[in-house]
């Protein structure tokens, strides 16, 4: 297929949400420096965030440019390899953290970050995620093409793949909420290979079970559902603030620099809680287009995977739509309380390096893949052919029969 122009919306779309999150980090990063200095004692500078989320914007456009140049053909041959790699960091942050080495960085218990010092730090769970829809994606489309998706040939391997990962994101480094992302992708990557709805169901079960026992076998985590179920708890302080930012934001916000949430009554003012402070600030309307912005952003993406060149290429798009989808998803009802609590960032809007260039990367790769998509009104024509065909060879079929019965007869006679 001959490469057209790429769909701009995509790239519009993430190029927008990057601006708006360096926007609110230069709002509120100011007030986060003096919180950390009265509660900590740190000592950084008024502009110590936002400099560092412009650094983290500008790598990330980096990222996204090079993932679109950079042919996915040759791409594609790394999948298994950039997935070994996040099993082999997050083994090693596992490690580290038990050595009690300043390299794993630890918070409320939870290991989930390799310290670079200077350079800031690392999440392993980040690289994982990509690997995965590098790994399952083809490993999908070529077991389908062979006509074994529904065989041990795709199951033992995708799901090895897959419950190592949820071990270590949800069992190792306790972060259910990136669990959940993972979850989605395997799924999602899943269901659109035509597996048999069976099995499909049976998956979920499955996973569906493992998540329960994950749950209940944890305290933290009966917490943070005590707390959604009205029964108070530890996290019922960052929820009611969520809700009193949102609140007050009214319809139009209170306008940038005027948050009082993000002064510090607010925990993580400027990660897994920005899409509040943003309420704060921009109010329902600002909101509101931060979704249309994001719901425009998924519709491309899906469209890529409906039209892509072939089944890997669609599988891939599938892939990069469960995960952004299901992180905004969980992020937004975290923080409006139609889920309990979970830490994870908002897509491109949140402060943090790793998780922001991954789906640069991701958005980049589909970015790419949309070069190579077929017209809707060629795919039209494309099912009505095989329709059409498939028409023709039953009715010949058919004929056929009639022909062989007639001569049976006529032979028994």
């Amino acid at each position: 297929m001959r490469k057209h122009k790429s769909d701009r919306l995509i790239s519009l779309m993430t190029f927008i949400l990057l601006i708006t999150g360096l926007i609110v980090i230069y709002a509120i990063g100011p007030m986060r420096v003096n919180f950390m200095k009265a509660a900590y004692g740190a000592e950084l500078g008024q502009n110590y965030f936002f400099v560092h989320q412009l650094l983290n914007v500008a790598i990330s456009i980096v990222a996204f440019v090079f993932a679109f140049k950079y042919p996915y053909e040759r791409v594609k041959k790394y999948g298994k390899w950039v997935l070994i790699l996040g099993f082999l960091l997050c083994a090693g942050l596992w490690i580290l953290a038990k050595a009690g080495s300043g390299l794993a960085k630890c918070e409320l218990g939870a290991c989930r970050w390799i310290n670079l010092g200077g350079f800031g730090s690392i999440q392993p769970a980040e690289i994982i995620k990509l690997g995965l829809v590098l790994y399952l994606a083809p490993l999908a489309a070529e077991r389908r093409r062979e006509g074994k998706i529904d065989s041990s040939d795709f199951w033992i391997p995708a799901g090895v793949m897959s419950l190592i990962s949820l071990f270590f994101v949800i069992v190792l480094q306790k972060d259910l909420g990136t669990g959940a992302v993972i979850i989605a992708i395997i799924l999602g990557i899943i269901f659109a290979s035509g597996v048999e709805l069976k099995k499909f169901l049976g998956v979920v079960g499955m996973i569906g079970l493992l998540g329960v026992l994950s749950i209940v076998t944890s305290p933290h985590r009966m917490e943070r559902v005590k707390t959604f179920m009205s029964e108070g708890g530890s996290d019922s302080y960052h929820i009611e603030n969520a809700l009193i930012a949102i609140g007050t934001g009214g319809f139009a916000g209170v306008g940038v620099g005027n948050s009082v949430q993000a002064t510090g009554y607010l925990p993580e003012s400027i990660n897994d809680s920005v899409f509040a402070v943003m309420g704060e600030t921009f109010g329902f309307l600002g909101l509101g287009l931060v979704v249309v912005v994001f719901v425009v952003l998924l519709a491309r993406i899906l469209r890529v995977g409906e039209y892509g060149q072939d089944e890997e290429e669609r599988l891939v798009a599938v892939g990069v739509f469960s995960w952004v989808g299901m992180q905004m998803a969980v992020n937004i009802m975290a923080m409006t309380g139609l889920i309990p609590l979970t830490g994870i960032t908002l897509p491109l809007l949140s402060y943090g390096g790793t998780s922001m260039m991954f789906i640069a990367v991701s958005l980049g790769l589909v970015a790419q893949l949309s070069c190579y998509t077929r017209r809707e009104k060629d795919l039209k024509q494309e099912k009505y052919t095989n329709g059409h065909l498939s028409e023709r060879r039953l009715g010949q079929r058919r004929v056929t029969l009639k022909k062989t019965q007639k001569s049976s007869r006529g032979a028994r006679r």
